[in-house]
C-alpha cells in the first residue's frame, strides 16, 4: 500500500454517478502522512480542468510540470476520503506557491489552518 504526503498529486479512480464505471483522474492529498498511515485512507481534493472553473474557492495550478499535469487544471474544494489501496500512482507535488494558494482556500472553507 502506498502512502503519500500532503500536497502530492495522485491519480485515482473517480466513479461516474450515472454509470458502473470509473475514470482515472488527478486528486490532491490534503491529509498528512500520520493520518494516511494510521487510518489507511487519505483526504483528497478533486483536480479538474481549468475550463470547469466556476466553484467558489477553486485554486488554479500555476506550476503544472511540478504537479505532473499536462493541461491547465484547478483544485476544487470538493473533498473526499479514499482507501490508500485505490491510489493508482503519484503524478507530482504542488509547487510552494500552489500549496500556499490551496492553504488559503482551505482556510476560507473551514476557517482553520491546514
Amino acid at each position: 500500500m502506498l502512502i503519500f504526503e500532503k500536497f502530492s498529486v495522485v491519480v485515482v479512480p473517480f466513479p461516474f454517478t450515472d454509470q458502473n464505471a470509473s475514470k482515472r483522474r488527478p486528486a490532491l492529498v490534503l491529509s498528512n502522512t500520520t493520518f494516511n498511515t494510521s487510518v489507511g485512507h487519505s483526504v483528497l481534493a478533486m483536480i479538474t480542468s481549468a475550463k470547469n472553473s466556476n466553484w467558489l474557492l477553486d485554486v488554479g495550478i500555476s506550476d503544472l510540470a511540478c504537479a505532473g499535469l499536462s493541461s491547465p487544471s484547478i483544485i476544487r474544494m470538493k473533498l473526499f476520503t479514499l482507501d490508500n489501496r485505490l491510489v493508482i500512482r503519484k503524478a507530482g507535488i504542488l509547487a510552494d506557491s500552489d500549496q500556499q494558494a490551496t492553504i488559503k482556500a482551505f482556510n476560507q472553507l473551514f476557517d482553520v489552518n491546514l
